[in-house]
């Protein structure tokens, strides 16, 4: 009987607590959002309006825009509702019943994990699932309203198996591309041919090209120029893989679902970065949920802060100084991990590591006085 009561306790003390945390981490996420979406729309409402899609476009860009907001938007919300949830719940004197009744910290924290542990799912969900679909979208709509696509000139690269693909005009939502450059390279990465092309179509499944000009690269010192007859359209052999969406995928929205990154980095699909900027990417996802759980722990100090001293306490803006600045320092070593200078695996965890240790020693601290 006395087991069932305190399962029944614990249960609402959890759904307490849950429901606490949850409603002030969604009201910060949509205030930041909507930030966000201003700050946004403010840079891009003038090129919407010339391009005369009207207030449709505007709506139709800041829904797209939205998923991609709300992932950078989450961690810092976690922070902030978790602080305000943890302040609230000190200057109330529910801590100071919480412990009376037994409750130490590591068993608040405890109570807290499983939201914060959803939280980091549902984050890591939509940035795997949902942003890559709607960035997809956002890049297709954009680039095939824009009346200077064209002639806007890119520098985007593309790998295809054992080719290098140049692309320097992009438009009609990748569908149309003009002065690309095909290096052709055998298995152990020699040039064999380069190929340029004057526009490139998709038509009806595969690519069509106009070849401007063909090198024929015979040993080190040789390279040979092939006859091609002129306005001569020839099917490329890309795969079927590399469709116009994939294409803008690769070139301009840049997010992709991890099963998109894993392909990549196996030579299934073609990329266009490098297998360390993949590794690192899809352990920074995975690693989401223990990233919110570093943000409560940057919270939990604040329970330390006298009842009557309340606001008035500096702590709070420790915390929040804290976790601002965990943010900038996973995205250094992402950064660096990205790019390769940092092993992927120490480019995630070590800034994690680092602080968690840290706030237990504060914690540890704080105990002993």
């Amino acid at each position: 009987m006395k087991h069932r009561l305190r399962m029944a306790c614990g249960t609402v003390l959890i759904g307490y607590l849950s429901r606490e945390l949850l409603t002030k981490v969604f009201t910060t996420t949509i205030i930041v959002v909507a930030l966000m979406e201003i700050l946004t729309l403010l840079e891009q409402v003038t090129e919407i309006m010339h391009r005369h899609l009207g207030l449709s476009g505007v709506l139709y860009y800041a829904v797209l825009h939205m998923p991609l907001l709300f992932g950078n938007a989450m961690p810092v919300a976690v922070l902030i509702g978790s602080l305000l949830t943890l302040l609230q719940l000190t200057t109330s004197n529910e801590i100071s019943i919480m412990r009376a009744a037994g409750l130490s910290t590591p068993g608040l924290i405890k109570l807290f994990l499983p939201t914060i542990l959803a939280l980091g799912v549902l984050s890591g969900i939509v940035d795997d699932q949902i942003t890559p679909r709607s960035e997809l979208a956002l890049a297709r709509w954009w680039n095939a309203t824009s009346p200077n696509a064209a002639t806007t000139w890119r520098n985007y690269w593309i790998r295809s198996h054992d080719d290098l693909i140049n692309i320097n005009y992009l438009d009609g939502g990748g569908t149309h591309m003009k002065n690309v450059t095909v290096y052709h390279r055998d298995h152990q990465a020699l040039l064999q041919k380069v190929t340029t092309l004057a526009d490139v179509h998709y038509v009806h499944g595969h690519w069509y090209g106009t070849p401007s000009r063909i090198l024929s690269v015979i040993s080190p010192t040789r390279v040979d120029l092939l006859d091609i007859q002129e306005g001569q359209v020839v099917r490329l052999d890309w795969p079927p893989s590399l469709t116009p969406s994939y294409i803008m995928q690769l070139t301009v929205s840049f997010t992709q679902s991890i099963g998109t990154m894993l392909d990549e980095q196996r030579g299934v699909l073609a990329s266009s970065q490098s297998p360390s900027f993949f590794l690192t990417e899809i352990l920074g996802r995975i690693m989401l949920p223990v990233t919110f759980t570093v943000m409560l722990l940057l919270a939990v100090p604040v329970v330390y802060i006298p009842p009557r001293a309340g606001a008035r306490s500096w702590l709070p803006i420790w915390c929040l100084g804290a976790g601002l600045l965990f943010v900038v320092f996973q995205g250094l070593l992402r950064a660096l991990g990205n790019a390769g200078t940092l092993p992927s695996l120490m480019a995630i965890c070590v800034g994690i590591l680092i602080f968690i240790l840290g706030v237990i020693t504060v914690l540890l601290r704080i105990e002993e006085r």
